[in-house]
């Protein structure tokens, strides 16, 4: 007997056993109201379904992502809290997740809830449980950082939000899309070379267009000669750089220095579709207007708003405490400036980032390399995925 027979003896409408198992348009339209994760689950049922679905999941090329902010009902961070049921949600196949959580409610926290004494997060079990969440192959950048932006979980146009303490973290998903290639990296100084950089698509990459990149452990006195080492070559690129220093990476995992090292992580973006904007909020900037003033500067390079992101990397000393006692000033400006484009992006221990587009044909660059490297500033930054 075959599939479709199976199927149809199992529904007990004869008529809507039919459309069901015999008619593609009705099918494929009824998948496109049901997540992803579910729609994988349901593409067994029959090879119509799964021809469907495999067209349905080509359509999902929109970015999605998950927040969490406030105390967490269990022992687990407030994002790792959240996070297995708002995946089942997402309507995308993510290849990429980019994660941020803050350093004072993550470290030393166990994934999930356990009677027995707590695992570290930084465990290789941890990262384990974290990829069971999401597609074989897909690849997770897990940061551990000082504070953090984020847009809450839902629409784009949801006012973005500073949280320089308390417990807050997101996790970004990246779709596969053509003419886009987003290449994770990570790099110690036992790994870090010439030959590691190109093959991550750092150097001698005339497609590249974008690079994120976080340094950890980056108080160690020999960081500065290692963060020039990648620095220095991209700063003679056409790329679009930006990031920060931030405490520690979670995933992927370390296998080749021990815990305590310092290094960076980052996602290189390449390919025709990529474009980008990055602004200086330098130390001037100390007003909501200036602050407004210098991001209306990011408009001038007329950056396609739909599947866009927006990302903040700010300093720790700035925020609240900068802008005399005044909340969420530099994300706001943004949401006024921006307000379909969700906004994500951390409090660190120093920015990296510059004045700088990146079109189609062309880059506007501030070409002196030191200007990569800031303290007492926030790096705006808008990324554009085709």
């Amino acid at each position: 007997m075959s599939e479709n027979s199976d199927l149809r003896s199992a529904l007990p409408d004869g008529k809507a056993a039919y459309v069901l198992t015999n008619v593609a348009e009705v099918v494929e339209r009824i998948l496109t109201f049901i997540p992803t994760k579910s729609l994988l689950r349901i593409s067994s049922v029959c090879r119509l379904w799964r021809n469907c679905a495999r067209r349905v999941l080509r359509t999902q090329q929109q970015l999605a992502w998950v927040s969490a902010n406030g105390p967490s009902p269990s022992e687990v961070h407030a994002l790792c809290s959240i996070l297995a049921v708002e995946v089942e949600k997402v309507f995308l196949l993510p290849k990429t997740v980019l994660a941020m959580v803050d350093s004072e409610a993550f470290s030393g926290q166990a994934y999930y809830r356990s009677s027995k004494a707590q695992k570290s997060r930084h465990s290789p079990s941890t990262v384990e449980e974290m990829n069971l969440l999401f597609p074989k192959g897909c690849d997770i950048m897990g940061i551990v950082t000082p504070g953090i932006v984020l847009t809450p979980t839902g629409s784009n146009s949801s006012p973005p939000k500073e949280y320089q303490e308390g417990e807050a973290g997101f996790a970004v998903m990246f779709p596969g899309t053509e003419g886009v290639n987003i290449k994770p990296f990570h790099f110690c100084k036992k790994t870090i070379s010439p030959t590691a950089l190109k093959e991550a698509g750092l150097v001698d990459n005339p497609d590249l267009r974008v690079v994120l990149l976080f340094i950890y452990e980056a108080y160690k006195c020999e960081r500065a000669r290692f963060l020039n080492q990648i620095l220095d070559p991209l700063g003679k690129s056409k790329a679009l750089i930006a990031g920060g220093v931030v405490e520690s990476a979670f995933s992927p995992p370390r296998h080749c220095c021990s815990q305590g090292a310092y290094g960076v992580v980052g996602l290189a973006l390449s390919g025709p579709k990529v474009q980008g904007a990055s602004v200086l909020l330098d130390q001037d900037v100390s007003t909501p207007k200036d602050a407004e003033t210098t991001i209306r500067r990011l408009k001038a390079a007329k950056i396609p708003e739909k599947n866009t992101l927006g990302f903040m990397f700010a300093c720790v000393g700035r925020g609240q405490n900068y802008y005399n006692n005044q909340v969420n000033v530099e994300a706001d400006a943004f949401h006024k400036v921006f307000p379909s484009i969700p906004l994500f992006g951390l409090f660190g221990n120093g920015e990296i980032g510059c004045d700088r587009i990146v079109k189609d044909d062309y880059t506007l660059c501030d070409t002196e390399m030191d200007s990569l490297q800031h303290e007492y500033t926030t790096v705006m930054t808008l990324v554009h995925l085709g």
